[in-house]
């Protein structure tokens, strides 16, 4: 049987593979594929896409009742793992926000984040809140760091939802 993993968007995507490759996981030789929705409004439309097979799903906590509604639709059990807030707030909470100062500045990226600091609407704000809206702006750099930051992971720092889905789907 093929699982499918539904999530929002590309950086999501990036992340569970990403996360898999480190855990010596190989998702194709599983029949594990993970789709990036476009968004979650289109949760709907792809659990009846992929009706019939083992579904499970990665979602923002604003999202959550979007899901619950559409699982229940289909009459499927809830099988997703949602991110407070979002994928990239558990990622900066699980390396903390130096490590992940670290990784900007390895990546050139720290003057265009010093830059976003001085805005008037941003400063004084945590450097978390900050950091999580500089990995939303700026083109791909969600879907980049998607990837760097999760390969910065310990073990041990794996977000709950990533390590959750990750487990439920062996």
């Amino acid at each position: 049987m093929k699982t499918i993993v539904l999530v929002e968007g590309i950086s999501d995507r990036i992340a569970i593979e990403t996360l898999a490759e480190r855990r010596g996981r190989d998702l194709a030789a599983e029949r594990i594929e993970v789709v990036a929705m476009g968004g979650a409004q289109a949760i709907g439309a792809s659990l009846e896409r992929f009706r019939g097979l083992r579904v499970a799903g990665l979602c923002d906590a604003g999202e959550e009742p979007q899901f619950r509604r559409a699982f229940e639709r289909a009459g499927m059990a809830p099988g997703f793992y949602v991110c407070e807030p979002d994928l990239e707030a558990e990622l900066i909470r699980a390396l903390g926000a130096d490590r992940v100062l670290e990784i900007v500045e390895a990546r050139g990226d720290l003057p265009p984040f010093r830059t976003l600091q001085k805005q008037v609407e941003w400063r004084g704000r945590p450097v978390e809140e900050q950091l999580r809206r500089f990995m939303g702006s700026g083109g791909s750099r969600k879907t980049r760091y998607a990837r760097y930051l999760v390969e910065a992971l310990e073990p041990d720092q794996v977000p709950r939802p990533l390590d959750g889905l990750l487990r439920s789907i062996r």
